[in-house]
């Protein structure tokens, strides 16, 4: 009877190693998880902790490699996962710089005082003025100016008092003593009232042969001048620099030929079409930066010097393998994209990049023409591959 027992217990023991091993080997080829939130993967039935729904049955995948991931249908439509066929394309480096706009320093001038003498009155005071070529500027109270025109009168008047027989040559002394006048500022139709009313007025008066905005004002009424100091400073707002700083970690991605385009929020984010003109070869060594400046037109003088901008320089587009920037996986290791291996399989790649531009980058390296890319839905990819394996996918690559 004791022997009955033992041969008893001893079938049961087996029996029921037998069941649990099956059971074990069914177990393992599925896995349960939930079609609302798919990252919970329970190994028996039962009810999702999260929404509570009844858990669903998946069966393992025993041909999906070590490196690849696959989904179900519902996990691809629940994940926004999309794949489009990578082509060659075209792709343009931009750069955005910050920027202000300045005054064209080459359509600048100054005003000055070609006599020494005391400026007794001034026709504009305020910086930002408009002065227009023949504008009456300043008057000035000059010794010296006011003894050529005494010369020049008593030269006239000479002269016709003297007969011809007299040796001197009063026409030079006339034209010498005119010169005088011209070149210390007095302009021909002053010299020809000089001549006519044979009176010189204590105070002269000088006229802008230019025009322009008044940038600077150096002298006010009453200030003694000097023999070329400046009285004003003019610029022509016809054009205007956009002078934007760039580091010198940038400065080997411009090109010089690039398209400029600068774009002033001020003004609703307008966008005006310029030129690089000037790229200044110092670089300033305690900050690293250096300077360019672009013109660009200033139609109806509605830009103002001190508006901020950004200049925005484009080069050249060329042919190249280009994806949406959201495609590619980066970190501190490297760049990664997913493709699509067969049907509802996906593994991870890892691509070299190169230039950016609006919301596309090129891939210099790793991917060719043909390849199913994932465009959107990498990054789900990305923690659904950690989670079943483990593992992060770009610590199989070779870097």
């Amino acid at each position: 009877m004791r022997y009955l027992i033992y041969t008893i217990l001893t079938l049961f023991v087996i029996v029921s190693c037998v069941n649990k091993k099956d059971s074990s080997n069914n177990s393992s080829d599925v896995y349960y998880t939930c079609s609302m939130d798919p990252q919970v993967v329970e190994y028996k039935p039962g009810k999702c902790p999260i929404c509570k729904m009844d858990l669903t049955p998946v069966k393992k995948n025993t041909s999906e490699s070590k490196d690849e991931l696959k989904l179900s249908e519902q996990q691809i439509q629940l994940g926004n996962i999309t794949t489009d066929t990578i082509k060659n394309g075209t792709i343009g480096d931009q750069m955005v710089l910050t920027a202000t706009l300045n005054f064209d320093q080459m359509k600048t001038s100054s005003i000055s005082s070609r006599v020494m003498g005391r400026i007794e009155k001034l026709y504009f005071k305020n910086i930002g003025d408009y002065v227009s070529k023949g504008d009456a500027v300043y008057e000035i109270y000059s010794e010296d100016l006011n003894n050529a025109k005494q010369e020049y009168i008593l030269a006239l008047e000479k002269k016709k008092v003297f007969n011809k027989d007299v040796v001197i040559d009063f026409d030079q002394l006339i034209t010498s003593a005119k010169n005088k006048l011209l070149l210390w500022g007095l302009n021909e139709a002053q010299i020809d009232e000089l001549a006519r009313s044979k009176k010189a007025s204590p105070l002269s008066k000088f006229y802008s042969r230019i025009s322009g905005y008044i940038t600077q004002q150096d002298i006010r009424e009453g200030d003694y001048i000097m023999e070329g100091g400046t009285i004003f400073k003019l610029a022509d707002l016809s054009t205007l620099w956009a002078e934007a700083q760039v580091y010198t970690s940038q400065l080997a991605d411009i090109n010089k030929n690039s398209l400029a385009t600068v774009q002033l929020p001020d003004l609703e984010n307008r966008e005006i079409k310029g030129r690089i003109e000037f790229f200044n070869p110092e670089i300033n060594p305690d900050t690293r930066i250096n300077l360019i400046r672009v013109s660009i037109p200033n139609q109806s003088n509605q830009l103002k010097p001190g508006m901020p901008a950004y200049v925005i320089l484009k080069s050249p587009k060329y042919k190249s393998l280009s994806l949406p920037i959201d495609a590619v996986i980066r970190d501190g290791k490297g760049a990664t994209v997913w493709v699509q291996s067969k049907k509802h399989t996906f593994k991870s790649l890892m691509v070299e990049t190169g230039l950016e531009s609006d919301d596309r980058i090129e891939i210099k390296s790793g991917l060719k023409e043909g390849d199913v890319v994932v465009l959107t839905g990498a990054y789900l990819l990305q923690s659904e591959y950690v989670f079943k394996k483990g593992a992060n996918p770009m610590s199989g690559h070779n870097h």
